[in-house]
C-alpha cells in the first residue's frame, strides 16, 4: 500500500499508526501500512493471542449480523466501527439483503476519513465521525437520520468499543440511552474484553496503543458486568458466551484457544 492508494486521504500521515488500521491488519486485511503493522507486532509480543482474539470476534459479528437480517432486521447502528473493511456489516447484510441500511460510527477521525472513501460508492451505507458516548450526538445526525428509521427495529452493534469506556463514562448508562430510542424487536449485539485476555501487560497494552493516538485505556468486564449491559433485553440463544461459542456455523475444535475465548465476552440480544 501506498500513500497514493485510492482510498488513503491526501492528508493522512501513513508513518503514524492508526488503531483502526492496526485492527485491520489483525484481521487479515489489506488496508493497513508499515506503521501499522509494525505496532501490530509489537502487541502480538505482549499478547501473542491477538491475531486470533480479532478474528474469533470478526467472525461472531458476521454471525451476528447474519442471525439479525435472517431475523428481519434490515438497519444497522454500528457504533465504535473503525475501518469497514474485511467482513465489515454492510457487505454481510448486503449479501442477504442489498436493501439493507448501515451507519459506521467512529471517534478516530483517519478511520471516517478512510470511511468515507471506501464507501463512496456503496448503496445504504453512511459513516458519521462522533464519540459514541455522545447518544444524542450520534442519534440525531444527518446520517442517521438519513439512512436509518428509529421507528424500526435497528441492530445495534457494540463490537470491542465499550472496554474503551471507564466507570465513569457510564457505560451502562450509555447502552441504556440506544436501547431506549429503538422500538421493540431491535437487537443489541455486544463483544467484550474479559479480565484474562492481556491482564498480564495491560499497562504496556495501553502505552502501544497510544502510540496510535488512542488516549483510552482498556477496561476488562466481568461477565456479570457485561450482562448489565443488556439491561432488561432478552438474550437469544445460547445467552452470553464466548465469541467463539455464539452460534457457530459448524462445530469447531477450540480447544488450542479455551483460555483465549473465554475472555472474549459475546451476546445478542432483542427488545421485548
Amino acid at each position: 500500500m501506498t500513500q497514493d492508494a485510492p482510498w488513503v486521504p491526501a492528508d493522512i500521515d501513513i508513518t503514524v499508526p492508526s488503531v483502526a488500521r492496526v485492527y485491520d491488519y489483525l484481521l487479515g486485511g489489506a488496508h493497513n501500512f508499515a506503521a501499522d503493522r509494525a505496532l501490530g507486532e509489537k502487541i502480538r509480543a505482549m499478547e501473542p493471542t491477538v491475531f486470533e482474539s480479532a478474528r474469533l470476534v470478526r467472525s461472531a459479528l458476521t454471525r451476528m449480523v447474519r442471525h439479525m437480517v435472517g431475523s428481519g432486521i434490515r438497519q444497522f447502528l454500528d457504533l465504535g466501527s473503525g475501518i469497514p473493511t474485511v467482513a465489515n456489516v454492510h457487505e454481510i447484510a448486503h449479501s442477504v439483503d442489498p436493501g439493507c441500511r448501515v451507519v459506521y460510527v467512529d471517534i478516530d477521525p483517519i478511520a471516517v476519513a478512510h470511511s468515507e472513501l471506501l464507501l463512496m460508492d456503496t448503496d445504504h451505507a453512511d459513516v458519521l465521525r462522533a464519540d459514541v458516548r455522545d447518544p444524542d450526538a450520534v442519534l440525531g445526525s444527518p446520517q442517521v437520520t438519513a439512512q436509518l428509521n428509529l421507528n424500526e427495529p435497528v441492530g445495534l452493534l457494540f463490537m470491542m468499543v465499550l472496554h474503551y469506556l471507564g466507570d465513569t463514562d457510564d457505560p451502562v448508562g450509555v447502552v441504556r440511552r440506544y436501547r431506549d430510542a429503538v422500538p421493540r424487536g431491535s437487537r443489541l449485539a455486544i463483544t467484550h474484553l474479559g479480565h484474562g485476555l492481556g491482564a498480564e501487560n495491560k499497562s504496556e497494552l495501553d502505552d502501544a496503543m497510544r502510540s496510535s493516538g488512542n488516549r483510552d485505556q482498556l477496561h476488562q468486564r466481568t461477565r456479570d458486568e457485561v450482562l448489565a449491559l443488556f439491561g432488561d433485553w432478552r438474550l437469544e440463544r445460547p445467552g452470553l458466551v464466548s465469541a467463539g461459542g455464539w452460534r457457530p456455523d459448524i462445530p469447531t475444535d477450540l480447544s488450542a484457544f479455551t483460555a483465549l475465548d473465554r475472555d472474549l465476552h459475546a451476546g445478542l440480544a432483542r427488545k421485548p
